[in-house]
């Protein structure tokens, strides 16, 4: 089985395909250039230098959600485009179990941790058993506090990753108690390999929708249509 994995949920935009065991090729840039501008330019680097026929994917797993509004919108709407015009299915795997999977097989507790700004963070918790990944607690909008009673509470040692790290780890610091470091740089940012990987267990799963089925998960509203909401909540009150 052949998965095209796309990620730029987040600062980084990554590109990857996937051949059953074997990661074939792989393209990720954390700079300060939009995702719109090099996502596909990405893609086509990797069809070329892997002398890709992109009819011969079986399937397109991306990074639905949550993060950036704006980048999981790039992703999902070139993840469509690719697979409409294929007919290709998609796979639309959760951002945050896609980089607690970059730590496969770790004994400790796994915490990605993804800027929501509004002092939130977009993570979960999980846990490998045997080569298995288990949610123990499910992709959610939180405060580092309350991430980190938590995590206290479990007792466990727990490995952070993810672009929130670099925002919160003073607060971290303080608040949690547990055993803990911080994933290094190659394994501690989204990675389309990871996508990709996890996509083919989702596959195999029967875990596949279409194109145009698929829309990204942004688990909470954008600051426009909170402003909106609160903006209505006024007027009602008035």
């Amino acid at each position: 089985m052949r998965i095209l994995g796309i990620d730029s949920s987040g600062l980084v935009v990554s590109v990857a395909v996937v051949e059953d065991d074997r990661l074939l090729a792989e393209y990720t840039v954390n700079y300060k250039k939009t995702h719109s501008q090099t996502l596909l330019p990405m893609l086509d680097e990797i069809v070329r230098m892997t002398e890709l026929d992109l009819k011969t994917i079986d399937a397109i797993a991306v990074a639905a959600g949550p993060g950036s509004f704006t980048g999981l919108r790039i992703g999902s709407a070139t993840a469509k485009g690719l697979g409409l015009a294929l007919g290709t299915p998609l796979i639309a795997v959760p951002t945050v179990e896609a980089l607690a999977y970059n730590l496969w097989g770790t004994d400790k507790r796994i915490c990605p941790l993804m800027d929501a700004r509004r002092n939130q963070v977009y993570t979960g918790i999980y846990a490998f058993y045997g080569e298995e990944m288990q949610t123990l607690e499910g992709q959610m909008a939180v405060g580092v506090e309350e991430l980190a009673q938590k995590l206290n509470r479990m007792g466990r040692e727990v490995i952070f990753l993810g672009d929130g790290v670099p925002v919160y780890r003073d607060l971290l610091e303080q608040c949690v108690t547990v055993k803990h470091s911080y994933a290094p740089a190659h394994l501690n940012k989204q990675r389309a390999g990871a996508v990709a990987a996890l996509g083919m267990i989702y596959a195999r799963q029967g875990k596949l929708q279409t194109a145009a089925e698929h829309q990204p998960d942004y688990l909470r509203l954008s600051q426009a249509e909170r402003e909106r909401a609160e903006k209505k909540a006024e007027k009602a009150h008035d």
